[in-house]
């Protein structure tokens, strides 16, 4: 055996150590299986899980616990607030490895995850590698939300969402991070308890840095389970976006300004028409040529999107659609209460 190679003097295998942060908040249905998914990783550096749990109205904290008990590469911290970035913080301050890779309880990675971001992060040297949000519904209503989260229809054109071709990019889903970077910029701005992603990789690309996009990396995500949810989800969404579009004025575009120019038409147009049917006034009922129009507008593009839908998925599909477009343009016209901004 040649010296070069034998056991004493051969590299070393061992990959670069990651840390594992998962902000947690009645996650109940899918705590355990997503942290399941994270250890099972076919990954041969040291891999540490930081879950970071808010105060559940379900029995996440006991999970948990009972997870931390049993694996000693788990590790639980308290996060008072409930907030989704001041439970990213609290982990990240709770880990040491070199790598950071951030895990929703609510999405599941896939096999090789760990190592293809890790090899990603390396070859790229990208502050921020990561893939696409791949929604996966569990009934006719999620399979409909899956599919509109996953359109340019129903989400916009972020790559994350709908896939492209690997490069640089604004954004990814979730993201594995340089540590470095992330203690550089200061971790997540606690003032964002929506949109906190963006925001960071809005100040990672300000600093020079690349975010690094590859399609081949999809992480499962499922989505909320009824019209009131989803409406809820979005019309966060839509307030917090609006929030970033005040910080950093320069982010604004059509696609963060389309929802709230048609939610806005549509509710006027309801408005005059109803107003018309009361007066008699013709001129006022013009004014359902908005909400109609738009709804039959949506129905339509719908049909090609769904097409490979169940029955009863395709018939959820457009009213998921307008769900989704004008809960998101009424949170962004009604902005972030000044009592929620601290």
């Amino acid at each position: 055996m040649h010296p070069e190679t034998s056991p004493e003097t051969a590299p070393s295998l061992t990959l670069p150590g990651v840390s594992v942060v998962m902000p947690v908040l009645d996650e109940e249905p899918y705590l355990a299986d997503s942290v399941d998914r994270v250890l099972a990783q076919d990954y041969d550096g040291p891999v540490e899980v930081v879950l970071a749990v808010g105060p559940s109205s379900d029995a996440t904290e006991a999970i948990a616990a009972d997870i931390a008990a049993r694996e000693a590469r788990v590790r639980v911290v308290p996060n008072p607030t409930g907030r989704t970035p001041q439970a990213l913080n609290a982990a990240l301050a709770a880990t040491t490895q070199p790598y950071v890779v951030r895990v929703d309880a609510h999405g599941f990675l896939p096999d090789g995850y760990l190592r293809r971001v890790v090899e990603l992060l390396e070859s790229t040297g990208a502050a921020n590698v990561g893939g696409r949000m791949d929604v996966v519904g569990e009934d006719d209503f999620g399979r409909a939300v899956a599919v509109a989260m996953s359109s340019r229809l129903g989400i916009g054109g972020s790559r994350f969402h709908v896939g492209g071709e690997a490069g640089p990019a604004e954004t990814v889903y979730l993201g594995a991070f340089r540590r470095a970077v992330l203690e550089q910029l200061g971790g997540y701005d606690e003032r964002y308890r929506r949109a906190q992603d963006w925001e960071l990789n809005h100040r990672i690309r300000a600093a020079g840095e690349e975010i690094w996009f590859d399609p081949s990396i999809a992480v499962t995500y499922r989505p909320r389970r009824s019209v009131r949810a989803l409406a809820q989800q979005f019309h966060g969404s839509g307030r917090w976006r609006r929030r970033v579009v005040e910080h950093y004025p320069e982010t604004a575009s059509l696609r963060y300004l389309a929802p709230p120019v048609v939610t806005a038409a549509v509710a006027l147009g309801t408005a005059a028409g109803v107003l018309g049917a009361v007066t008699g006034s013709r001129v006022l009922q013009v004014g359902w040529a908005a909400p109609v129009g738009y709804a039959a507008a949506v129905t339509a593009a719908s049909v090609p999107e769904g097409r490979d839908l169940p029955l009863r998925a395709r018939a959820w599909l457009p009213a998921v659609i307008m769900t989704m477009h004008l809960s998101w343009g009424a949170g962004f016209l009604r902005n972030v209460e000044r009592a929620e901004r601290a």
